[in-house]
């Protein structure tokens, strides 16, 4: 994400000096950083909510916070990883909200099927690969149930992970955890994944790790 934001700032100036001129009263420095930044904040939250509508929310409030907070931005940090780091938060934080609705319309309505197309799903889907494309829709739907099934940190973790390719320090710096607890994080969040589709796979032949990391869209190298 750093050698990203760098080759993006090589054009119209530094962020920092965007961060100077938004202080200093200039409302274009600010759509110029939004401008430059949104497309991986917009990522992450899709990745996170699993829905347009949401991801956009998720987008606007996390750039209405960044501006109300500037101030307290520090000229020495990225604000890329700055600005991510909050929609990071923000969709935390409608993840927990969603998940307590959820938690109390169960109490209230009978039990239904889930929706047919998972957010995440709809990622593990994003590029294609034969593997992805031979797989039965019952263990698509296994792999909605076990996404679900993370913590809104887990999940956080799991995306920008596997899926953002960002390395331990820089979801440390988002989660705003130690290197250790965010790579705990990320370590809880796979296990959980393949103890829950593991024995689905096991089933159904072929190698479980190398169904379920197609069927995750776990990049390639990664830490499992």
């Amino acid at each position: 994400m750093t050698r990203m934001v760098e080759s993006v700032e090589s054009a119209g100036g530094s962020d920092a000096a965007a961060v100077e001129r938004t202080l200093a009263g200039d409302a274009d420095a600010f759509r110029l950083l939004v401008e430059r930044h949104s497309r991986s904040v917009f990522r992450l939250a899709h990745r996170m909510s699993g829905n347009q509508h949401d991801a956009e929310e998720i987008v606007q409030e996390a750039f209405l916070r960044a501006y109300r907070k500037l101030r307290q931005f520090e000229s020495r940090a990225n604000f890329g990883t700055w600005v991510y780091r909050i929609a990071a938060n923000c969709a935390i934080d409608r993840l927990r909200r969603q998940r307590k609705e959820e938690m109390h319309l169960e109490t209230e309505l009978p039990q239904e099927e889930g929706p047919e197309n998972g957010g995440l799903q709809k990622h593990a889907d994003e590029r294609p690969t034969p593997e992805r494309t031979a797989m039965s829709a019952e263990l698509r739907k296994k792999i909605e149930e076990a996404l679900a099934g993370l913590s809104a940190a887990e999940r956080a973790a799991f995306v920008m992970r596997h899926w953002e390719g960002l390395g331990i320090e820089e979801i440390a710096a988002v989660l705003r955890l130690k290197p250790s607890a965010a790579k705990n994080t990320v370590f809880r969040a796979v296990q959980k994944l393949r103890q829950a589709l593991e024995p689905y796979a096991m089933g159904r032949g072929g190698t479980p790790q190398g169904r379920i990391a197609a069927a995750l869209g776990a990049a390639p190298g990664t830490e499992q």
